[in-house]
């Protein structure tokens, strides 16, 4: 893909997770990295727990390199629903930073998994204390973070008043925040604005699109604004990953098929169109 612009594109895995709940593509990595790679992408986000034998760094490396492409960053998905991290969640995540120190640069990218807007109040403080704890521990590792809020209706952060609460608690000198377009709009709120309110924060970027019917649909079939994004990013210089989760109902079918319509379409679509 273009490289005279400030910022490179990547694919995340959980197009493949969806089906199944991660069951049906299930030790697959190494065949999503050749068709993240032939898609035209130049970067991968794995989940750190769906990787299979290729969570050895060794093996990751040397597959990452046989298809020329590079380990953008890592999703560290928890429940996260203590007033602390459980002990196994601390195993996990520090296992996760273990692995990044192999692959400088890659980024951190924290998620809660969604399990309900009960107690809302006390469990974003939580969330936040637990979030900026992961990040520093990273941090003090050399590796960058990036904090994503997700919309489903049971997550704690999916609404204009979640995000003012959480992205403004974030500890800005360990973490960032990755903007997730698809998120924001299924959130009832407009991306672009989202992301110049917080424009200081962002370090990472997820693009999907999104049709609110329900929700996902294949990128550039929807409604979210991703050239005036894309444009938006360009002129400010971000000089991050752009990384496409799509999440729309044909990636229940034919993930490979979505992976690479998004990379044509990437390439063929959005780019040129940029000024």
């Amino acid at each position: 893909m273009n490289n005279k612009l400030p910022f490179r594109f990547g694919s995340e895995v959980y197009t493949w997770f969806m089906s199944g709940d991660g069951e049906t593509h299930k030790g697959q990595l190494g065949h999503m990295i050749e068709i993240i790679a032939k898609a035209g992408f130049t970067g991968i986000q794995p989940i750190f727990t769906w990787m299979g034998d290729l969570v050895n760094p060794e093996l990751l490396a040397n597959k990452l390199k046989e298809q020329g492409i590079e380990l953008a960053a890592l999703a560290l998905a928890q429940d996260w629903n203590g007033a602390k991290e459980t002990d196994e969640e601390k195993i996990v995540a520090d296992n996760a930073i273990a692995l990044l120190e192999h692959f400088p640069g890659a980024m951190l990218n924290t998620v809660q998994i969604p399990t309900g807007r009960h107690d809302i109040e006390t469990r974003r403080k939580t969330l936040v204390n637990i979030v900026n704890t992961v990040s520093k521990r990273a941090a003090d590792k050399g590796i960058p973070c990036s904090y994503h809020p997700n919309s489903p209706h049971t997550s704690i952060i999916r609404t204009e008043e979640d995000y003012k609460i959480v992205l403004e608690s974030l500890d800005t000198s360990v973490t960032g925040w990755t903007p997730d377009v698809g998120h924001i709009i299924n959130g009832d709120m407009d991306p672009l604005s989202k992301m110049k309110e917080y424009q200081s924060l962002i370090n990472h970027v997820h693009y999907k699109d999104w049709d609110g019917n329900p929700e996902f649909v294949l990128m550039g079939k929807g409604k979210v604004k991703l050239l005036e994004i894309t444009q938006w990013l360009k002129d400010i210089n971000y000089g991050g990953w752009i990384i496409c989760e799509d999440e729309g109902a044909l990636a229940l079918e034919d993930p490979d098929a979505v992976t690479l319509h998004d990379g044509q379409w990437i390439v063929n679509d959005l780019i040129p169109k940029l000024k």
